[in-house]
């Protein structure tokens, strides 16, 4: 038997967390173990709640995802689905995932999501299905059908799935990264290095709540600058491009020394946030 876990790092978002948890309470199939890490957060309590202390200006993101797949692990997961927090699950979310990273051991799968408006809350399950409308920047295969990805680039951590060995061949997270950005894409591009296929499984739908944000995340440029750094040095190329130029266009971040294959640094020390 298959046992699968759905792991979840959280600070603060509690609410956005107990409507996760009503979601995969009405899936088709419940996990068989539920792991929630919490950084810095030691008022969240619970028998699934791992703690993890942390610096809320710089949450190791990285760090709290390799906590919680050990603590899965330990407890005997074969499947390891993680979510963000803010991330509430279709009825057959967990079920796909589990049957897919089961039968295809060296695959990662990715699910369509979703980001929820804000005028439709409060959210309701039964109000999912209506609101469907996937990021048009991923791959959104129709529910029942799977598709091949090449582009590793495009891995997000918002949901995604794989089985107990794809996990232990990709090393997990980096933890060096720390703060907003990159960890997740480095960790594509650790799956790519470990020979893992990526795919995408329309059955597994997930649909992210409405928060607050800003565009471009000028409050995180330090972090993105750093990470954005971090990653070039592993890996040959600057990760966030969009950010990066959009906050040299407020003055935010500037090349260094002018060249465009010489990185990026803050403007003056300056994170405008």
């Amino acid at each position: 038997m298959t046992r699968t876990a759905v792991l979840t790092v959280v600070h603060g978002r509690s609410d956005h967390l107990a409507a996760q948890e009503r979601s995969l309470a009405a899936g088709t199939q419940a996990p068989d173990v539920r792991v929630v890490v919490a950084l810095g957060d030691p008022d969240l309590t619970g028998p699934d709640v791992v703690h993890l202390p942390a610096d809320p200006a710089a949450l190791p993101l990285a760090a709290g995802r390799n906590l919680a797949a050990r603590a899965a692990l330990e407890r005997g997961a074969d499947v390891l689905v993680f979510l963000d927090v803010d991330c509430m699950v279709g009825a057959g979310t967990v079920a796909a995932y589990a049957a897919a990273a089961a039968a295809h051991p060296g695959t990662v799968w990715s699910g369509p999501v979703t980001y929820l408006p804000a005028e439709a809350r409060p959210y309701r399950l039964e109000d999912l299905p209506r609101l469907d409308a996937p990021h048009a920047a991923r791959p959104a295969p129709p529910p029942g059908d799977r598709v091949v990805e090449e582009r590793w680039e495009l891995f997000w951590s918002l949901s995604f799935a794989l089985h107990r060995d794809a996990w232990a061949a990709t090393g997990g997270f980096d933890e060096a990264y720390a703060g907003y950005g990159a960890e997740d894409t480095d960790f594509g591009q650790r799956c790519a290095r470990a020979g893992l296929d990526l795919r995408w499984d329309g059955s597994a739908r997930a649909y992210h709540q409405h928060h607050p944000v800003s565009r471009p995340p000028v409050e995180h440029a330090a972090d993105i600058v750093r990470n954005g750094r971090l990653f070039a040095e592993r890996w040959g190329w600057w990760p966030m491009a969009g950010w990066l130029e959009q906050m040299a266009e407020l003055g935010v971040v500037r090349r260094r020394d002018g060249g465009p294959d010489e990185g990026w640094e803050l403007v003056d020390g300056d994170a405008r946030g």
